[in-house]
């Protein structure tokens, strides 16, 4: 089922000098700050709100002759158009407009107000009653649900903000039932909890190009055997990903806790940095997850054991493993530590070897030379987050 939106331009609007994108019923539009995410949200909004505010002369982009064009292709047939040239005060208008209502970020901090004239009467009454801003938009998107609203399209910035992780997931699966409804569903985020590795086609990566043009890329979808998978392997920490620069694929507990100190040995900080350092839960998972960074066009490295000895031939399960990971990552993605993480790190023993590696990497008066691999590893993630 479609939203009412089946595809948007906007030419000459602020950052969007010529964009198109192609809703489906939930996008989640996702990037750096001053991306254009917001610009995405606010064109649509003036274009098929009725009671949105007109176009100002500042919000031209550059070199697009003092004009701003956007246009509407609705699923159930017709456009919707707007030209405009805010100097001059012209302004042209085609078409008839689906019901929509616009929450900007800006307003989540005090009383929720709809933005949008065809909002019923009962969605009004909720938002104003709620007792604070984060219960309010809960409150309006139950009451479309309970109202049975059709035809609705609801732009959102930031529905995660001031809400509780578990507020955030019932948001999450509110809006899509609302979807399901026959709605449409546009949010930019910064919160993994509304963003699915299963649904990768909800996801709308927003970027700058050189010329400071807004820019989408949508990544392509895993194939249908690996999903079931990925919904499996994949929590909302691992979800982290998706909204990273680069990421670490590790195997387990121990490098995950180690990595970030690795980083500020090396004078690093690995959040700063905007790389995630994932633990996959074992080296059988990194081939599912290493598909996922080639699904959403995440830089990232492998970092995982030989399990062998320098010169000796890992068993067959093992080369096996190895051999899938070099497959899905490539080898120049991939680096491996013979015999394995403790081996290189001399980390000896195998009993408690998360709370060992943590007490000898994490304490200023133990740090020592960070050894050759791992340091690759770090200064390559750096590398990658940088060119992002």
């Amino acid at each position: 089922m479609s939203g009412p939106l089946r595809s948007v331009r906007i030419r000459g609007y602020r950052s969007a000098y010529d964009v198109v994108l192609d809703p489906g019923p939930v996008t989640a539009l996702v990037g750096e700050p001053g991306s254009g995410k917001s610009n995405l949200l606010v064109a649509i909004w003036k274009l098929i709100a009725l009671h949105a505010p007109s176009f100002a002369p500042e919000e031209v982009a550059r070199g697009s002759a003092g004009s701003i064009r956007i246009e509407v292709v609705l699923a159930a047939g017709g456009e919707v158009r707007v030209d405009a040239t805010p100097g001059r005060g012209s302004v042209r208008r085609s078409g008839t407009p689906p019901a929509t209502v616009f929450l900007p970020a800006s307003q989540r901090a005090g009383r929720l107000t709809a933005t949008g004239g065809e909002v019923s009467a009962r969605i009004e009454l909720a938002l104003e009653q709620a007792a604070s801003a984060p219960l309010a938009l809960i409150r309006a998107v139950e009451s479309c649900l309970a109202d049975e609203v059709k035809g609705l399209v609801l732009m959102i910035e930031e529905p995660e903000l001031f809400l509780r992780p578990h507020a955030q997931r019932a948001l999450c699966r509110l809006l899509h039932e609302l979807a399901a409804h026959g709605n449409q569903v546009l949010y930019s985020t910064h919160a993994a909890t509304f963003l699915n590795v299963t649904r990768l086609e909800e996801i709308a990566f927003v970027d700058l190009g050189p010329d400071g043009a807004t820019r989408i890329r949508r990544p392509a979808s895993l194939p249908a055997t690996e999903t079931f998978r990925a919904a499996n392997e994949f929590d909302a920490e691992r979800s982290e990903l998706l909204l990273a620069r680069a990421a670490i694929l590790v195997e387990g507990r121990t490098e995950k806790l180690v990595f970030p100190f690795l980083f500020r040995v090396l004078g690093y900080d690995a959040d700063g940095e905007g790389i995630s350092i994932v633990e996959c839960g074992g080296k059988p998972n990194i081939p599912i997850v290493a598909e996922v960074c080639n699904a959403v066009g995440v830089p990232y490295l492998v970092v995982h054991d030989r399990d062998a000895a320098p010169g000796r031939r890992p068993i067959a399960s093992e080369r096996a493993v190895n051999r899938a990971i070099a497959e899905i990552a490539g080898r120049e993605r991939t680096i491996e530590l013979a015999k394995d993480f403790e081996a290189v790190a001399d980390l000896h023993g195998h009993r408690h070897k998360p709370e060992r590696a943590w007490k000898w990497f994490a304490f200023p008066a133990r740090a020592h030379e960070v050894p050759e691999p791992l340091a690759e590893a770090v200064h390559r993630a750096v590398a990658l987050a940088r060119k992002s």
